[in-house]
């Protein structure tokens, strides 16, 4: 069995628990042990799983790998530690605030010949695959992508693009590398309003 600790529980967090606590039958999942998950707020159990200290769990040798399901600002450290005490790490994405962060960590995992993994949910999504199945072969003349959602803490969450940045990824996978032509941001601090707009053009403009 490989040994495996949650760090943060929020919505992804809290799944990731409940998957490693009742894997799929005859999925790798079953070769996973759950020995518990981390976070800064005290919990003692979340569906059986039990709450262990961030020390224990970088020093525990039954422990080979952590998934990181805490606020974008805090995975870049995080997944440092865990990679120095010598774990595999697995990450929602985004993996850091900056491609100079996420070279760095890539390296690091190389060099100590570890796993760092980035998960994109939502490319796995039968809705996804369907939409890249429509799009194939076509060529992108203009299009919108327009979503909402709640006002984040940028203090955790980081720069309001990184709000986004998991759609933007989206358009990535389908059209081909991006290039940003003009970006502007509209903020109304008495409404709790905040949006952004963003301008990209593809490689054959």
């Amino acid at each position: 069995m490989f040994g495996t600790v949650v760090v943060g529980v929020g919505i992804a967090g809290l799944a990731r628990i409940r998957d490693l606590m009742n894997p799929m039958p005859s999925s790798p999942s079953e070769h996973l042990k759950l020995f518990g998950f981390v976070s800064r707020r005290s919990f003692g159990n979340v569906n059986e799983a039990k709450q262990i200290s961030l020390e224990d769990a970088l020093r525990s040798k039954e422990i080979h790998a952590a998934f990181v399901s805490t606020e974008n600002r805090s995975h870049e450290e995080t997944i440092r530690m865990f990679l120095e005490a010598g774990k595999h790490v697995l990450v929602e994405y985004p993996m850091a605030l900056s491609a100079k962060a996420a070279h760095e960590l890539w390296e690091m995992a190389e060099q100590r010949d570890k796993v760092l993994h980035v998960e994109h949910v939502e490319l796995l999504t039968e809705e996804y695959k369907q939409l890249k199945k429509e799009v194939a072969g076509k060529d992108l003349v203009k299009g919108t992508l327009h979503f909402t959602g709640h006002v984040l803490d940028e203090n955790k969450t980081g720069f309001p693009a990184f709000s986004g940045i998991a759609r933007l990824t989206w358009l990535i996978d389908l059209f081909g590398d991006l290039t940003v032509t003009s970006a502007t941001r509209e903020k109304q601090k008495d409404k709790n309003y905040s949006r952004m707009t963003v301008h990209f053009q593809t490689a054959n403009k």
